[in-house]
């Protein structure tokens, strides 16, 4: 339902190639002040432009400058997708939400709190069994702003990766394929492998990719599963912000004035793979299973995606018959 609703839109897929290329467009304007500013700061300490790389960029800014610049790109290409949906698409922001009657509040507060705490919990188990790998990074009047930029635009960065993978494309993929598996395991890849160019990658080595598409597998299956982006929207907008609030590294993409600051060498264990993908993930899927009551998942992850008779919806802009 949730895919098969997109076909009562305009659902050309050369559309959704477009709109794509389009909200890449919109994101790269996003970044011009970000970079502007990166360079600007880089020749008042008489650096050598041609040697700035992304992790002297991401380095060279105040921590909050730095993250309000990252994020704004990301604010200014969820709006462009927004745009996109409503002009190319003719399609409602409600339907590339959610199949149920209106978007469902309590879905995503639930995820946000639900992976808000347990996430929170890992990172104050892991500073008391290895405090020597963190210290103390908490001054008042510069996390306070931090809370501000990041609550209101964390939620903004990653709601436009989950309408734009799990929403946007997870249609598209879908109604090009007719079936649900295709869309799931692409827009999986294509999230993890856009992740490739974040400095976390060139410190821990290609191995995290795994965490990356887990992640965005796990992102797809419970969008699936539930018929609506809700749950997604909600942990990915915890996931970013709680960790944004209290961890930061010098080697991240986000360095922020976080509580804590880990000062460990960069290393990406087995158990650090293992932990989130293969245990922590499907615990949360068995647990979203059992408050929403989900069902049928062997349809609900492979079936098929059926177009209805021409005769039974409208394509917004077409001469078809209203549902």
């Amino acid at each position: 339902m949730f895919i098969a609703q997109a076909f009562n839109y305009q659902h050309d897929f050369w559309r959704y190639l477009l709109g794509s290329f389009l909200v890449f467009i919109a994101t790269s304007i996003g970044q011009v002040p970000f970079v502007i500013a990166a360079f600007v700061a880089v020749a008042k300490n008489g650096e050598d432009l041609t040697a700035l790389d992304q992790s002297k960029m991401l380095g060279v800014l105040e921590p909050n400058l730095n993250l309000f610049l990252l994020l704004l790109s990301f604010a200014v290409g969820l709006i462009g997708l927004f745009i996109i949906i409503k002009t190319i698409h003719k399609q409602t922001i409600k339907s590339i939400t959610t199949s149920r009657p209106k978007i469902d509040w309590k879905r995503i507060w639930f995820a946000f709190f639900l992976w808000g705490i347990l996430s929170s919990a890992l990172i104050f188990i892991d500073y008391y069994a290895n405090p020597e790998h963190y210290v103390n990074n908490f001054k008042l009047n510069r996390f306070l702003i931090l809370a501000i930029i990041a609550i209101l635009l964390v939620p903004l960065q990653t709601s436009l990766e989950e309408y734009l993978f799990r929403g946007y494309l997870m249609q598209g993929f879908g109604i090009l394929a007719r079936n649900r598996w295709f869309p799931l395991l692409l827009t999986s890849l294509i999230f993890g492998v856009l992740h490739i160019a974040n400095p976390e990658v060139e410190k821990l080595g290609y191995s995290i990719m795994v965490y990356y598409i887990g992640t965005g597998l796990f992102l797809g299956v419970i969008t699936l599963m539930d018929e609506g982006l809700e749950l997604a929207l909600g942990f990915h907008a915890a996931n970013n912000l709680f960790t944004a609030l209290l961890v930061t590294t010098d080697w991240t993409v986000f360095q922020t004035h976080s509580v804590f600051k880990d000062v460990s060498e960069p290393t990406l264990e087995f158990i650090d793979i293992v932990l989130p993908v293969f245990i922590i993930f499907p615990i949360l899927i068995f647990i979203f299973g059992k408050v929403y009551k989900w069902n049928n998942w062997k349809d609900k992850l492979f079936g098929t995606i059926e177009e209805p008779p021409k005769e039974d919806y409208k394509i917004i802009g077409s001469d078809h018959p209203t549902l």
